[in-house]
């Protein structure tokens, strides 16, 4: 991504049905990413919830209801970037939010 943009290493674009399932999305990375000890600057359009942004300076990520995704169209802004098969990239386990450290 950096040698189109050099803003980030990634963008991360996730399509939600509501503006209760953008919060919902919000919550579970950012308590997550929490655990795991990854901080991001204030969320950008929280209140609104048509379109999150979250800044973890290498990766953005993009939690938009479907509707404003077709209307910014990040999609095409981005298109001629390298595309990451995410689902073949290996994570770490992160704790559940709550849970206790196996001792």
């Amino acid at each position: 991504m950096d040698e189109q943009l050099k803003v980030a290493d990634y963008f991360v674009i996730v399509t939600a049905a509501s503006r209760p399932q953008v919060k919902a999305i919000y919550n579970e990375l950012h308590v997550r990413l929490k655990a795991a000890g990854e901080l991001h600057a204030r969320a950008e359009g929280l209140e609104l919830g048509w379109w999150v942004l979250l800044d973890y300076v290498d990766v953005v990520v993009h939690i938009l209801q479907s509707e404003a995704r077709e209307y910014y169209g990040l999609d095409t802004l981005y298109g001629e970037c390298p595309l990451l098969d995410w689902k073949s990239v290996e994570l770490p386990q992160l704790p559940l939010p709550g849970a206790r450290a196996a001792e």
